[in-house]
């Protein structure tokens, strides 16, 4: 049995039906997005990166594993289960929180959170963003940050199996 306790990032990792009483005192403006982030890669970092500086602290939410799936994005997906993908995702410097979601979408989590700027990456356009209308209608902001590296989860895992795009 190791003598180690578990590292801190893991402290970041909330459970939804707990995210209320962590968010009542979170540094506002809060940010938040959502994703799968199956396979870290630099174009999420820096999306992450770019989110944070947005506001006070940034919340992310990831698709659980059985959301991922009925995403459609492969048989095989995700390559890491939802544990890992939260601990990675907890041990980034500008994620301030992450949680997770099981629908197929992140709205209600958004309506309960009730974020002051909702993000995502430059393939989304802010009105077809989950939650958009209704951040809006609260006076918030809704932003899609242009990518900066052109950089997929699927690209890295077709190079790996050397399958031509």
């Amino acid at each position: 049995m190791s003598s180690f306790a578990p590292p801190v990032f893991e402290q970041k990792i909330i459970a939804p039906s707990l995210l209320a009483e962590h968010l009542a005192a979170a540094p506002r403006p809060l940010v938040m997005t959502n994703g799968c982030f199956d396979i870290l890669h630099r174009g999420h970092v820096t999306y992450l990166a770019q989110a944070r500086a947005l506001g006070a602290s940034l919340l992310v939410a990831l698709n659980t594993d059985a959301s991922v799936r009925r995403l459609g994005k492969g048989d095989d997906r995700p390559v890491n289960p939802l544990e890992n993908r939260l601990a990675v995702m907890a041990a980034l410097e500008s994620v301030t929180w992450v949680t997770w979601f099981d629908d197929d979408t992140p709205y209600d989590l958004i309506e309960n959170v009730r974020p002051e700027v909702l993000v995502k990456g430059g393939d989304w356009l802010p009105e077809n963003i989950v939650g958009a209308a209704e951040t809006l209608a609260r006076g918030g902001r809704v932003l899609s940050i242009p990518f900066l590296h052109q950089t997929s989860t699927t690209d890295t895992l077709n190079r790996i199996r050397r399958v031509q795009p």
